[in-house]
């Protein structure tokens, strides 16, 4: 351990993942940070901590308490499995959510050729026919007020 190193993580084979403090650091600060940190105290042992409800994620959580402590500018020892700095996490599972293959359909589609500035169909479409042109010219009568405009 080097010097000035203000917390220590690791395994107690009594009390699972463990936190302690050493004496570069006030007592009252370190147990604030442990305690906010997930960390309860261990009434037999002063300076040592144990994490509550290890069972619950406890190797996850305790680097998070180690991640959080440097970055608040301690130094901080583990254990190499408690380091985040030097295990590496769990591969994340991706769950998928349809991105990847939206991306891939549009780039279909701006690889292929469209319709739109193709040449016109040869033949017309049979679904719908043309209607007949009339043989008259429409009437169309418009009612003429006598005031003018109105305002």
């Amino acid at each position: 351990m080097e010097p000035g190193t203000h917390f220590v993580f690791g395994t107690h084979e009594k009390h699972g993942f463990a936190a302690a403090f050493t004496p570069s650091v006030s007592p009252h600060l370190a147990q604030w940070f442990l305690v906010r940190e997930q960390f309860e105290p261990i009434p037999d042992e002063p300076g040592l901590f144990r994490l509550s409800a290890p069972e619950r994620d406890g190797a996850r959580r305790t680097r998070q308490a180690v991640h959080d402590l440097r970055r608040q500018g301690y130094t901080v020892y583990a254990d190499v499995a408690l380091d985040p700095a030097a295990s590496a996490s769990p591969p994340r599972l991706v769950r998928p959510n349809g991105l990847l293959e939206r991306r891939s359909r549009l780039a279909r589609a701006a690889a292929s050729r469209t319709t739109q500035r193709g040449t016109p169909p040869t033949s017309p479409p049979s679904a719908r026919p043309i209607p007949p042109k009339p043989t008259y010219a429409p009437t169309v009568h418009l009612a003429v007020s006598g005031a003018g405009r109105s305002r």
